[in-house]
């Protein structure tokens, strides 16, 4: 029985490492779409700018930011079109379910980023949100959007390796 428990537990170790998580982080929302669409080169963890009833509502999974993009204005970073969903047993004291949040980073790290979206070419994507140590943080890529022929080529690839390894499992 003690066997089976220690199996369990390494699998789920495992699977976190293989999905580059932490063991102490839990993925709330995931923008997969953003992965398809932009080719990521670089990555950075914000922390946001929250309300009481909103990491409520995060704590209980009541999140989409497939809508969602990052825009720098007045020496800052916001995270716009992100729904977090109204925590009901908050009554009056209700948030707005899409305003904008203030992400949190270092002032080179917010320098950096500026300087990335001002290219051309270049764009801001939060790519998943999660909480760790009970805090609500943000994945934000610096991406590079992709053309048609690219997503078809990689999709293509893609299946190309699936085949091969079940190839190899026979």
């Amino acid at each position: 029985m003690a066997k089976r428990s220690k199996s369990k537990a390494t699998s789920a170790a495992g699977r976190a490492e293989r999905n580059g998580a932490n063991e102490n982080e839990r993925v709330v929302a995931r923008n997969r779409r953003a992965l398809y669409q932009y080719e990521i080169l670089r990555r950075y963890e914000a922390g946001l700018s929250l309300t009481g009833p909103e990491i409520k509502s995060i704590r209980a999974g009541r999140v989409s930011i497939q809508e969602a993009y990052c825009r720098p204005r007045a020496g800052d970073l916001y995270l716009l079109g992100a729904h977090i969903a109204r925590y009901e047993p908050s009554g009056q004291a209700n948030h707005e379910p899409t305003r904008d949040r203030r992400l949190l980073l270092h002032r080179r790290e917010i320098v950096q980023l500026e300087q990335a979206f001002e290219q051309r070419g270049l764009t801001l994507v939060p790519l998943k949100l999660y909480l760790t140590r009970g805090l609500a943080k943000l994945e934000v890529g610096i991406g590079r959007g992709r053309r048609q022929h690219e997503k078809r080529d990689r999709l293509a690839e893609r299946d190309a390796r699936r085949q091969i390894e079940r190839a190899l499992r026979r």
